[in-house]
C-alpha cells in the first residue's frame, strides 16, 4: 500500500513536470545543458560588513565591485593602454552618467571616443562572460539593449572578414544614431553584474555614518543580496515597528554620532518636538546636546520597565536609575559606591518617586509622537520590508557560515544553553529560536517580540549583539573599571580551530572546507589585529567602513571575495569619493591576501544551487525521460 501510494505520488510530479518537459527532445536540451553548467566556474560572492552609514565609501565599492573590475581590467588589457587610459576607462566603467556628463562638457564626446569605448567595454564584456551561460548573461543586461548587445559579443571579426564588417556596422550604427550613450551605460551594468554574483552583508548599516538609508536604497538595486542582521540594525527595525525603548535608542544614537540627518532628510522624522522639550529641561546646553540628554533619559526609563517585564532577557545590571543616591551623587554598582561625574544631572527623575522608571507626562508625549513618526514613515517601512526580505539571523552558503556576531559560548568553548519561557536553546537550536522571534515580532506587533528586538540590540545572551552595554557608566561615570563592557567567551575562542570545527558542524557544514564569517568586532589593523582567525577557518570582517573608526582600525574596511580559486581578503586602505575619481581618475587603494586556496577550480556543481537545485532538476529529468521511454507516460 506503501508503494502504490509512492508511485500515484510520483506519477502525479511526473505529470506536472511534463507539461514544462512535454516531449523527449525538450529533455535532452534541458538536461545537456544542465549537465554542462554543473562545470561552469562557481560565480564570485563578495562579504561586506559594518557599514555603519558610508553612502560615499560603499557607492564607490558597489560600483568598482571592491577592485575587482580595475583587476579585470588591467590584466585583460595588459600593455595595449597605458595606466593613465585604464584609469579613465575604470572610471568610466564605475560612474558612466557623471564620466560622460564631463567628457561632453570637455568636449571630447567624439564618434571615435565612443566606438572606442563601446569596443573596450565589448572586449571586457566577452572575457569575463566566460563563466556563464548564455541566458544568464542575458539576464544581465538591461533589457532593452540585450538583443544587440547579445549580438556584438556573438561576433567574431577576428575570424574572418565578413565578420569583421558586421561587427564594425553594428558598432557604427549605434554611434551613428547617438545611442552611444545609452549602451556605454547598458555595458557598465553588465560588467559589474558579470564581476560579483552575489553580495553578502554581514550587518550593521545603521548609525555614525549619516546615510544608512541611501545605502539601503543602492543594496535594493543590486540583484542577488543575502542579509544578516547586525545589532545596529534590529533597534531601527523594532523602532519601525512601533517599539518606544527602540525609538528612543535609535534617536539617541543618531544625536550621539551626530547624523540626525538620516532621521530628518531620509525618514521624515521630526526632532523638533524633543528639541524644544529638551531646550526646558537642560536650558544650559546646546540644543542637540539637550535633545540627547533628553532622550537618552527617556530609553533609561523605558529600558528599566522592559528589564523588570523581561526577566529571561538577565539585564538587571542595567537598572541603576533606582541605584541612585542624589544625596552623596554616586551610584551603587554590585554592592560599591561610585561618583557621578559633572554631566549626571536628572531634572526629570524625583528623588523620592515610587518608579525612577516611570516617565512624566511629557516624557510620554514625546515618546509616543517619535514612535508614530516611526511607524509612519513610508520609506523606513520600505527599509523595514527589504530587510526581513532578504535578511536573517544567520546563513549557510555554499558551506560558509555566516553572522553578525556570536555563538554564545561557556568559558570552556561548549554552547552557552540560553533560556525563554522554560525551555532551552543552544547554538543553531538558539539562532533558530532567535530568527523566529524577530519574524514573529514583524508579523505581529506584541510588546514581548518588540522587547525582544531590543534584547537583540543590547544584550549580553544576543547572538547579534554578544555584549553588556554600559551606557549609563560611560555617560556619567568616569570609571574606566566600571565602563567595561562584558562580552561573550565566543570573541576570545574564535581563534581555536576546534571550536571553530564544533561551531561549523553544528550548523551541518563542513568542518575541513567550511569558514564562519562575521563581523561586528572592528579589528585594530593598527595595533597589528589580523581579521582571519583560527588559521584561517574564520574572518571578522569589521575593518572599520565608518569614519570615526578609520583611526582605531587604520583602514577603510574589508571585502572578502570567494571565488572558483578560492578565497581572498582585500584590505581598503584609501577609498576614493566620487568627485576624486571623476576628477583624477583616482581608484581604490588595497591590499589582498589569499586566504583560501582551492586545490582545484570550484565549479557551479560544487555550490549549493548546483548540489541541491540542479541535481534534484537532474533526477526529476531523468525519470521523466525513463517514464516516456517505457511508455509509462506518453510524450506529446
Amino acid at each position: 500500500m506503501v508503494n502504490e501510494s509512492h508511485e500515484n505520488f510520483l506519477d502525479s510530479l511526473l505529470r506536472i513536470l511534463s507539461e514544462k518537459y512535454p516531449t523527449k527532445e525538450s529533455i535532452y536540451e534541458k538536461l545537456i545543458y544542465l549537465q554542462s553548467r554543473l562545470s561552469l566556474p562557481k560565480g564570485t560572492e563578495h562579504f561586506m560588513s559594518d557599514l555603519h552609514g558610508e553612502y560615499d565609501l560603499f557607492s564607490h565599492i558597489i560600483n568598482n565591485c571592491s577592485g575587482v573590475i580595475h583587476e579585470k581590467v588591467d590584466f585583460y588589457f595588459g600593455v595595449r593602454l597605458t595606466t593613465t587610459e585604464k584609469a579613465e576607462f575604470c572610471t568610466l566603467i564605475y560612474y558612466p552618467e557623471e564620466k560622460i556628463k564631463q567628457i561632453k562638457s570637455e568636449g571630447l564626446d567624439t564618434a571615435d571616443w565612443y566606438l572606442k569605448n563601446l569596443s573596450q567595454l565589448l572586449e571586457l564584456s566577452k572575457f569575463m562572460a566566460y563563466k556563464y551561460p548564455s541566458f544568464k548573461v542575458r539576464e544581465f543586461i538591461p533589457h532593452n539593449y540585450a538583443s544587440i548587445i547579445i549580438e556584438l559579443m556573438n561576433t567574431r571579426p577576428e575570424s574572418e572578414p565578413a565578420q569583421l564588417t558586421y561587427h564594425k556596422k553594428l558598432l557604427d550604427s549605434i554611434v551613428a544614431i547617438n545611442s552611444g550613450e545609452d549602451f556605454i551605460k547598458a555595458f557598465t551594468v553588465l560588467i559589474k553584474r558579470l564581476a560579483v554574483d552575489r553580495l553578502h552583508f554581514v550587518g550593521d548599516f545603521f548609525d555614525r555614518g549619516n546615510r544608512p538609508d541611501a545605502i539601503l536604497n543602492l543594496m535594493m538595486t543590486q540583484p542577488v543580496v543575502d542579509i544578516q542582521w547586525g545589532n545596529h540594525d534590529v533597534v531601527w527595525m523594532g523602532a519601525a515597528m512601533g517599539s518606544g525603548v527602540c525609538a528612543a535608542t535609535v534617536v539617541r544614537n543618531s544625536l550621539h554620532y551626530n547624523n540626525t540627518e538620516v532621521l530628518e532628510r531620509g525618514y521624515g522624522i521630526s526632532l523638533r518636538p524633543l528639541t524644544l522639550f529638551a531646550s526646558n529641561i537642560y536650558p544650559n546646553d546646546e540644543p542637540l546636546k539637550a535633545a540627547e540628554k533628553a532622550i537618552e533619559m527617556i530609553m533609561f526609563k523605558l529600558e528599566g520597565q522592559l528589564i523588570r517585564r523581561n526577566p529571561d532577557f538577565k539585564m538587571e545590571g542595567r537598572l541603576l536609575l533606582d541605584k541612585i543616591n542624589f544625596d552623596k551623587k554616586c551610584v551603587t554598582i554590585d554592592g560599591k559606591d561610585y561618583a557621578l561625574n559633572e554631566s549626571a544631572t536628572f531634572p526629570t527623575i524625583q528623588v523620592d518617586a515610587a518608579d525612577r522608571y516611570a516617565l512624566t507626562d511629557d516624557e510620554q508625549k514625546i515618546i509616543d509622537e517619535l514612535t508614530n513618526n516611526f511607524m509612519e514613515s513610508s520609506q523606513l517601512k520600505i527599509h523595514l520590508d527589504y530587510l526581513y526580505q532578504k535578511g536573517s539571523v544567520y546563513t549557510c552558503h555554499n558551506g560558509n557560515l555566516l553572522f553578525h556576531a556570536c555563538v554564545p559560548l561557556n568559558e570552556d568553548g561548549s554552547f552557552k544553553e540560553i533560556s525563554f519561557g522554560k525551555k532551552n536553546y543552544a547554538a543553531k537550536n538558539y539562532f533558530d529560536y532567535v530568527d523566529q522571534r524577530a519574524r514573529q515580532a514583524y508579523l505581529k506587533r506584541h510588546r514581548a517580540d518588540l522587547d525582544f528586538m531590543y534584547f537583540l540590540w543590547c544584550g549580553l545572551l544576543s547572538p547579534i549583539a554578544g555584549r553588556e552595554f554600559h551606557t549609563f557608566e560611560r555617560a556619567f561615570l568616569n570609571n574606566e573599571e566600571v565602563q567595561k563592557e562584558p562580552a561573550d567567551f565566543y570573541f576570545d575562542l574564535i581563534n581555536d580551530e576546534k571550536i571553530c570545527d564544533a561551531i561549523l558542524e553544528e550548523f551541518g557544514l563542513d568542518a575541513k572546507n567550511g569558514h564562519i564569517i562575521n563581523g561586528h568586532v572592528p579589528v585594530k589593523v593598527r595595533k597589528g589585529e589580523s581579521p582571519i582567525k583560527a588559521n584561517g577557518k574564520a574572518f571578522c570582517i569589521d575593518g572599520g567602513f565608518s569614519r570615526p573608526y578609520h583611526k582605531k582600525t587604520g583602514i577603510s574596511g574589508y571585502t572578502l571575495i570567494f571565488n572558483s580559486g578560492g578565497m581572498r581578503l582585500l584590505q581598503h586602505e584609501k577609498i576614493a569619493d566620487i568627485k576624486t575619481a571623476l576628477k583624477e581618475n583616482k581608484d581604490i587603494e588595497s591590499n589582498s591576501e589569499i586566504v583560501s586556496i582551492s586545490s582545484r577550480r570550484l565549479t557551479v556543481g560544487d555550490t549549493d544551487h548546483g548540489k541541491k537545485d540542479i541535481h534534484d532538476e537532474i533526477i526529476g529529468l531523468h525519470k521523466l525521460l525513463e517514464a516516456y521511454q517505457s511508455g509509462r507516460l506518453q510524450p506529446k
